[in-house]
């Protein structure tokens, strides 16, 4: 019963950020998503769809779909460039490696900055250190 009591708790702040950042979202390319354990995820809000299943979040794009647990988000936020929420989670200054989503190596960048340009329209995980971040490059 607690738990179900945490899962509408995070299902009507969910809703109620959506909808009270729904006015000024027109202005913003990106929404991006934080887990609990300080991952962050961004996704276009091209054709964005946000769908509430249980106790998932399942977002789709025109890059495709992924699914979140609602107890694991920690916070949403929309950003212009995709990459603000990336900032705070890895030193944009460090060297990062970048991985496919199915896991291969992509390749080793200088920088954040490096890869985001270097890299082709596609969803990928940036790694430096222990922090780690999915991105989705158009």
């Amino acid at each position: 019963l607690k738990a179900d009591l945490l899962t509408m708790k995070r299902l009507l702040l969910l809703f109620f950020i959506c909808y009270a950042m729904a006015a000024h979202a027109s202005s913003y390319n990106y929404l991006v998503f934080t887990n609990t354990a300080g991952t962050t995820t961004a996704f276009s809000v091209n054709n964005l769809t946000l769908t509430v299943n249980g106790t998932e979040l399942q977002i789709t794009n025109a890059n495709g779909t992924i699914q979140l647990t609602l107890t694991a988000l920690k916070s949403m936020q929309f950003s212009t460039d995709g990459t603000t929420a990336l900032e705070n989670v890895l030193n944009a200054d460090a060297p990062v490696q970048v991985f496919s989503i199915s896991g291969s190596s992509i390749g080793i960048y200088t920088s954040l900055l490096d890869a985001a340009q270097n890299l082709n329209a596609g969803t990928y995980v940036i790694t430096n250190g222990s922090a780690s971040q999915t991105i989705i490059v158009k």
